[in-house]
This record gives C-alpha cells, sequence and structure tokens, in this order.
C-alpha cells in the first residue's frame, strides 16, 4: 500500500511559485506541482485561466467569509473537494439576471 504513495513522482510534491493578480495586487503563490496541476483542470472546467479562477475564487471568498487566513491552503482545500466530487451547480455558473 505504502508504494503507491512513496514511490509518486516526486514532481507532484514540488513547490512552484506562480506569479497572480489578485484584486489588483500582483502575488506569489506557492504550492505543490500536483495542486497547480489540479486547479488548472478545475478552472478549465469553469471555462476560465487558471489566475482568472483564483481570482474570482478569492473575491467571493471574501465576499461570504471577509477574510482568508491561509489563501494558499484554501487552494488546497478546494482542490480536496473537487477530488471528492464537489462541483459548482450549472446554476452557479450560469450569469445572474437582473429582475425586471
Amino acid at each position: 500500500m505504502c508504494r503507491v504513495f512513496a514511490g509518486q513522482d516526486p514532481e507532484g510534491y514540488r513547490q512552484i511559485n506562480r506569479s497572480i493578480r489578485i484584486d489588483g495586487h500582483s502575488t506569489s503563490i506557492q504550492l505543490e506541482g500536483t495542486f497547480w496541476a489540479l486547479l488548472d483542470e478545475i478552472a478549465e472546467n469553469q471555462n476560465l485561466t487558471t489566475p482568472k479562477f483564483i481570482s474570482k475564487l478569492y473575491d467571493e471568498a471574501i465576499e461570504i467569509n471577509g477574510a482568508i487566513p491561509n489563501f494558499a491552503s484554501m487552494l488546497r482545500t478546494t482542490c480536496a473537494l473537487y477530488l471528492r466530487g464537489h462541483r459548482p451547480d450549472m446554476d452557479e455558473m450560469a450569469p445572474k439576471r437582473e429582475a425586471a
């Protein structure tokens, strides 16, 4: 059993820094390669670039929670939720219509 985990490709847990613009500010986020690959996949499924997805996620999390104590950890748990099958409903992805 441990060979599956212990024998994994080291590139998957290599730390990678990416510079991303969030809320008008350039910032650097450090995550393991596996998480970046998952975030790329999630963003693609949302028809967004990875930086745009991360920026949108940040904005929505601030709106809902008011603060994000550890954004890198939030990105990792986003990947975990995705792997567990949590996906945005189509209603969430559709543009909001103004009330007439």
